[in-house]
């Protein structure tokens, strides 16, 4: 049985809901109409250290948090489908992920693992995967140090919490890989991993995320 028809089974049961803003939604609806006319792209020129691309869906802000949130707590199955579907639509739409060979989730250490049961990023990088037909390999980067939460650290603290946090496998040598992420805020997450896939000899690195929090001052 095919995915989408699964997705249309399951919605007899368990109906769909916008992962902004809880109301019923279709079967394959990602979020209301509502909501969706409310959420920004985002369109600001942003780098990794390291990555060729960076590529994002929206601007995180508070009309996209709700369903982060969701994604997050995993008590939203529509979060990932609806994130990861915008994400594949930008990749595709500005060929950033064009000749990638492996998609890889930034990985969370086993602890949090333990802890929350499931990794978000890894959820988004399913549904990409499936979308754009390109293989994802959750186990090839994984995060060997526990570190404290990047929320409330400021640039320069986000980049010693992760400095040598990260390990990628010797099979991503040759690779071209598409590493996703939930959100970026600094950006010191992903070259940190970039770092470490490029040591394992990968032959390029293409980040990119459901949201991007916005450099811009209203």
């Amino acid at each position: 049985m095919g995915y989408l028809l699964k997705r249309k089974l399951l919605h007899l049961f368990f109906p769909t809901r916008c992962p902004v803003c809880g109301c019923f939604i279709g079967a394959m609806d990602r979020f209301c109409v509502s909501c969706a006319e409310k959420l920004t792209r985002y369109e600001e020129s942003f780098g990794i250290e390291g990555a060729v691309s960076f590529t994002a869906a929206f601007v995180y802000d508070d009309n996209i948090r709700p369903a982060v949130f969701l994604l997050k707590d995993g008590t939203d199955g529509n979060a990932a489908y609806a994130l990861g579907g915008a994400l594949a639509d930008r990749l595709r739409e500005n060929g950033s992920a064009n000749g990638t060979d492996i998609i890889v989730p930034a990985p969370m250490h086993r602890r949090d693992i333990r802890r929350r049961g499931f990794n978000q990023s890894a959820l988004i990088a399913a549904e990409v995967s499936r979308i754009l037909d390109i293989p994802t390999d959750p186990k090839a980067v994984t995060k060997t140090r526990h570190t404290h939460t990047q929320k409330g650290l400021g640039k320069s603290g986000r980049a010693v919490n992760l400095r040598n946090a990260f390990s990628a496998s010797d099979r991503l040598k040759g690779k071209n890989v598409l590493l996703i992420d939930d959100i970026c805020t600094t950006g010191s997450t992903l070259r940190e991993i970039t770092a470490a896939i490029k040591k394992a000899g990968a032959a390029s690195v293409s980040c990119a995320c459901c949201c991007k929090t916005s450099s811009r001052k209203d």
